[in-house]
């Protein structure tokens, strides 16, 4: 008799044990944190009204971030800054897709006059980026999204703006940056870096300090040039190297 209770016992004992390492690998935290920046352009303003951030999991669940609503000024987070719009606690370990939904308050600032910018897919189905991320346990994991506000915006007719967002996303222990500056400051420049296989990133040096970063940068060799307004010429930096995690100072460049 012993030995017929013993044995039921183990069992229980067995599948309790089974049960409870099952609960502990499925309950794992991820936290998760969104931050977005811009590449900035040729405008005083682009105002960007986020409504909500959903992150999509590899088996398709959708789950709605914590989203700090409001109208954002892009050029707020030029070179280099960023802030954060949403954040959560995640129970999936893989992030296949961000979407940002878009309200109906979108403008820009053109010499001094605003003009609305109309974006009826985000407003609806949203701006959709693939990740394919995967997280670590119980650690900030986050990810930034850079908007190009260069290529972002499109003229359609006089005083009409259509908002087609270039985006893309950003781990930044895997990417690197290259930051420097041009003389004199107030000198409109554009700067782009050029991979070695055929890639282009652009930014736009500080119309006020004069300094530009281009950020997201997979590691290899660039080929950077600043294209300055006339009667300023173009300059420009080869075999410029990026390594991950980390950022290269070209330092100042004198037009």
């Amino acid at each position: 008799m012993k030995k017929l209770i013993l044995i039921p016992l183990m069992i229980a004992l067995v599948t309790s044990l089974n049960s409870c390492s099952s609960d502990n690998s499925s309950s794992e935290n991820y936290p998760y944190k969104v931050r977005m920046t811009d590449d900035p352009g040729p405008y005083s303003e682009v105002n960007v009204d986020i409504r909500s951030v959903q992150v999509t999991g590899a088996g398709g669940q959708t789950v709605t971030l914590n989203t700090n609503a409001g109208i954002y000024n892009l050029l707020d987070f030029a070179n280099g800054a960023d802030t954060l719009i949403a954040s959560s606690t995640l129970h999936d370990a893989d992030v296949s897709q961000i979407r940002l939904i878009l309200g109906s308050n979108n403008t820009i600032v053109l010499d001094g006059v605003t003009y609305p910018l109309s974006t009826p897919s985000a407003e609806q189905s949203g701006l959709k980026l693939q990740v394919h991320q995967t997280l670590m346990a119980d650690i900030d994991n986050s990810i930034l999204i850079d908007f190009d506000a260069n290529r972002s915006i499109v003229q359609t007719g006089n005083g009409t703006f259509k908002l087609k967002p270039v985006l893309r996303t950003v781990v930044a222990a895997i990417s690197g940056n290259i930051e420097g500056s041009i003389t004199p400051a107030g000198t409109l420049a554009m700067v782009s870096a050029v991979s070695a296989t055929g890639v282009v990133y652009t930014s736009n040096a500080d119309i006020l300090t004069g300094g530009f970063r281009i950020t997201g940068l997979p590691p290899g060799t660039y080929t950077l040039t600043i294209t300055p307004v006339l009667p300023f010429l173009p300059v420009v930096q080869t075999d410029v190297v990026v390594q991950a995690g980390a950022s290269t100072n070209i330092g100042v460049v004198v037009f």
